[in-house]
């Protein structure tokens, strides 16, 4: 007996040891690298840095007035009031996957730029934009050189799971080759960063300069495209980044390097949230779906009888779990395809097909990605680290703005602004309750603003869907 009981306790001494020595995860036939060294060899020939160059032209006058004309100070001081340029540069990564040099990064690294150079290996080439999708925040280029490329492939990203380990390899910085590890951290992240948000979040250290790198998975394949991070009040990484998936990307840079732009699916709804509220009105059991606020005139969803008012539960058998999911599902359907949509109406669930448009052939998509040429009235607004414009007469009723409606349209918003809830392409319309008339005087607010040592701004935007709201921005 006694034999036994300490036969008993060198069984389970043993097995303590086993699985000190031996992880769970090896035992269970999934190895943990002792180090990533090989597999951030084989892939770093395939990551590369981007640097890009545009010229800015800007327009500030240093003086709080204007001089009357014909004073003779006005011929003196002219030159200050003159546009200015000045060369703006941003880097950024990408990853090659093929081998004739076509390279996938962020929309938002080459945006506006002149000049697009290439980093493989320490050798620089020019690269030029095969096509470029603002809504996923996705690009895809092409060196312009005969030589061959080593390229890598994209994994499922479907079945990345919470946990999993993941490499990024970018240009953080402008320090290239910079290799960094972590796990997922979490799935189906919305940031409110594109209109499609999906992200994978992860704990990779994910700096200014990652954008556009690939996030690998431990087989080599690319499972996301590192695109932001959450560093409050500073520019380095916090553990908090993000990716696009694998997956809905790649559906993305097929239709880039075939067509040169998107074809994505079109429904014609505005649409907003199913509150707990509105749910128990309309005795649904509980808050689901997408509330339809508004159809457009003659879009598909108008031709299928779809109403405001009613709450769209499913499309194409897919269960619409929230109103973020509905925009995913329509534009990852193929156009002109027919699906059925199930809606709640009168507390009834009914059917409706619909004959998906082409989101890209609508006026707002249009109007939402016009190419501005005249950007001799940019200005640079330092206190609030956004680039704004003139809003064009005709400008405004292409958007059918309200008449008479004159603001100023951000053009740019850079790393650390304030304006977090502001996109490029809104329309700044009120200022503190003053309507703002031009991005002069929108500047001048502004600056009598920050010398009344004033805290918070209080503005009234127009959205790229032309939703007039207002915001409050706080001053650090």
């Amino acid at each position: 007996i006694i034999f036994m009981k300490n036969y008993k306790k060198f069984i389970n001494f043993t097995l303590v040891l086993f699985f000190l020595i031996f992880p769970i995860s090896f035992v269970k036939g999934k190895t943990v690298p002792a180090s990533f060294a090989d597999l951030a060899e084989k892939l770093m020939p395939s990551v590369v840095n981007i640097s890009t160059t545009q010229t800015i032209k800007t327009t500030s006058n240093p003086f709080p007035f204007q001089f009357p004309p014909g004073s003779p100070f006005e011929d003196m001081f002219k030159e200050f009031n003159q546009p200015r340029e000045r060369k703006a540069t941003a880097l950024g990564s990408g990853f090659i996957i093929d081998k004739k040099g076509i390279v996938v990064t962020n929309n938002h690294v080459i945006q506006g730029a002149e000049d697009i150079i290439v980093s493989v290996n320490g050798s620089e080439y020019k690269a030029k934009v095969l096509g470029k999708d603002p809504y996923m925040d996705l690009a895809v280029l092409e060196i312009e050189s005969d030589e061959k490329f080593k390229p890598v492939s994209f994994g499922n990203s479907d079945k990345a799971r919470i946990g999993d380990w993941v490499i990024a390899i970018g240009n953080p910085f402008g320090f290239g080759g910079t290799v960094t590890t972590g796990i997922i951290s979490s799935r189906n992240r919305d940031i409110g960063l594109t209109r499609y948000d999906d992200f994978i979040q992860t704990d990779a250290s994910i700096n200014q300069g990652n954008s556009g790198g690939p996030l690998f998975n431990l087989k080599g394949e690319v499972i996301g495209i590192n695109t932001a991070i959450i560093a409050p009040g500073q520019s380095g990484s916090i553990g908090i980044g993000f990716a696009i998936p694998a997956n809905p990307a790649s559906r993305v840079i097929e239709q880039l390097l075939e067509f040169g732009e998107t074809k994505r699916g079109w429904l014609g709804v505005r649409i907003q949230e199913v509150t707990k509220e509105i749910a128990e009105l309309e005795k649904l059991e509980k808050p689901e779906g997408a509330l339809v606020a508004s159809v457009s005139e003659k879009s598909p969803a108008d031709k299928a009888g779809i109403k405001a008012g009613d709450i769209i539960l499913e499309f194409d058998g897919k269960k619409v779990d929230t109103m973020r999911t509905l925009p995913k599902l329509v534009a990852q359907t193929k156009v002109g395809k027919k699906v059925v949509v199930k809606i709640w109406r009168n507390q009834k669930l009914i059917s409706k097909r619909v004959l998906l448009g082409r989101l890209e052939s609508t006026k707002e998509f249009k109007a939402e990605n016009k190419k501005e040429t005249d950007i001799e009235d940019i200005i640079i607004i330092e206190s609030l680290k956004i680039s704004v414009r003139d809003l064009k007469k005709d400008e405004a009723l292409k958007r059918e703005l309200p008449k008479n409606t004159t603001g100023v349209v951000v053009t740019e918003i850079l790393q650390g602004s304030p304006l977090v809830f502001v996109s490029p392409n809104d329309v700044i319309v009120e200022l503190q309750k003053k309507k703002v008339l031009n991005s002069q005087q929108f500047s001048k607010l502004i600056e009598e603003l920050i010398e009344k040592d004033e805290k918070t701004l209080y503005l009234a935007i127009f959205n790229s869907s032309n939703q007039r709201s207002y915001i409050t921005v706080k001053l650090k």
